[in-house]
């Protein structure tokens, strides 16, 4: 490696791979081509993610012919967001592009996010802004589901589905991806600090094979919108949430009661058939349960941090008047 290349960010290009066998040698030719030209040091990882058709012989033939191939083959079908954290694991440059592996990201646009990065960003996220797919199935339910998530975190963004991302690996590795959590990346990195900007990419229309991506996966992606919600607002401290929910239970309970008792002094009505009794037993229950989930919730928060090196912070670096070698975490109290 010359002096020129190791002073440029090197590159991992993850690309998860689900039976795109004839879609494979042009990618690859189009990444070749594009990250020769940028000078740097770069490998491709592509993730084979139980493919049925000949992916995986296309991609061990590649990984003989080229050097800076790495196939990851999975034992079966995991999903897009395994495969993705999967590539993300096995980076070892500077900076981790990820995208798809049906050509309608565009390699033309990575120095473009590459440069975006070398002006002290840690993620660049697309925007197909001209999306070629088909509008009722695809766009439509793309466009709300974006103004939802957008609304409901409160992170401006204008297409999560796109998967062409160029994240510094560091902050990349710090993610914890699972279920359809690979569109939320922006979000979750956000959280930890990283400084995100959304830039217009191009997007072109399939070619070869069959979408993957359908309407039915609404419904996942709603629930994991609530699973995010919850893991930025409330994950160092769920009491926040759950106590919060038994508080007013328990207010609802000890109106409920109040007003049964008055109406008994009051109003001579039976305690036994008045539906506020009922209510007040409930709504005491209801309020015990939640906060026995806060406080189950804050003993698997505090397990969660202190029998492993994850922190609820992100340091971005670490300034000192004399350099005495690499800084170290502190010690965690016993």
């Amino acid at each position: 490696m010359s002096a020129n290349q190791s002073s440029l960010l090197s590159i991992s290009v993850v690309v998860p791979i689900h039976n795109e066998e004839e879609n494979i040698p042009i990618l690859h030719q189009q990444l070749h081509g594009e990250l020769c030209e940028t000078g740097r040091e770069y490998e491709l990882i592509f993730v084979d993610d139980g493919s049925t058709d000949s992916s995986l012989q296309k991609l061990s033939e590649l990984s003989q012919k080229d050097e800076h191939v790495v196939v990851v083959q999975f034992r079966r079908n995991y999903g897009q967001t395994p495969a993705m954290q999967a590539g993300i694991d096995y980076a070892s440059n500077d900076v981790v592009i990820t995208m798809d592996g049906d050509l309608q990201n565009d390699p033309t646009d990575i120095p473009m996010m590459i440069e975006k990065i070398e002006e002290g960003y840690d993620l660049v996220h697309g925007w197909r802004k001209n999306r070629q797919d088909a509008f009722i199935n695809r766009k439509l339910p793309s466009k709300i589901a974006n103004h939802i998530i957008s609304k409901t975190t409160g992170f401006p963004i204008h297409d999560l589905g796109c998967t062409l991302k160029a994240i510094r690996r560091e902050i990349a590795q710090e993610l914890e991806l699972y279920g359809e959590m690979h569109r939320f990346i922006p979000i979750l990195a956000h959280r930890r600090g990283a400084k995100c900007v959304e830039v217009v990419t191009k997007h072109h229309a399939r070619r070869f094979g069959q979408t993957k991506y359908g309407i039915g996966r609404t419904t996942r992606v709603v629930l994991d919108l609530i699973t995010v919600n919850f893991l930025l607002k409330y994950f160092d401290s769920p009491m926040k949430l759950f106590g919060k929910a038994g508080m007013w239970c328990f207010g609802i309970a000890v109106l409920s009661g109040l007003a049964t008792v008055g109406m008994k002094v009051f109003g001579n009505v039976d305690m036994t058939g008045n539906p506020l009794l009922l209510q007040t037993v409930l709504s005491i229950m209801v309020s015990l349960q939640f906060l026995s989930l806060g406080i189950i919730g804050e003993i698997c928060t505090r397990l969660y941090y202190s029998n492993s090196q994850n922190r609820h912070y992100s340091v971005r670096q670490v300034l000192r008047q004399h350099n005495n070698g690499p800084a170290t975490l502190p010690a965690r109290a016993a």
